[in-house]
């Protein structure tokens, strides 16, 4: 068994928890965490640096399709860095994440 976290950044909180908490009550993802970060990057030939935050969600590997579907749609940025990042934990824990994602019930 296995699962993936999604990374999403966002410009503000509002955003990322906006994103989280959709997806967390529409069953697409079990869990988000949040946190502030400093992000460096060249966008239309600058380079810039910008205050963003980060959610990383976790999910099953079936819902990839519909949580970057609607993570797109929720996501006010043009271009948003939506990236899926395989994952293995404890056998608990992934069963956890099925269980609250309609993956399967928790034994």
């Amino acid at each position: 068994m296995a699962f993936i976290m999604v990374y999403i950044t966002c410009g503000n909180e509002e955003s990322a928890q906006h994103i989280s908490k959709s997806l967390i009550e529409e069953k697409l993802v079990a869990c988000a965490n949040m946190f502030p970060i400093q992000s460096g990057f060249r966008w239309e030939g600058d380079i810039v640096s910008e205050k963003e935050w980060v959610t990383i969600l976790k999910t099953i590997p079936e819902n990839w399709g519909a949580v970057k579907t609607r993570a797109s749609e929720l996501h006010p940025y043009d271009i948003p860095a939506i990236i899926k990042i395989e994952a293995e934990a404890t056998a608990a824990y992934e069963n956890w994440i099925r269980s609250e994602t309609n993956g399967s019930p928790q034994a």
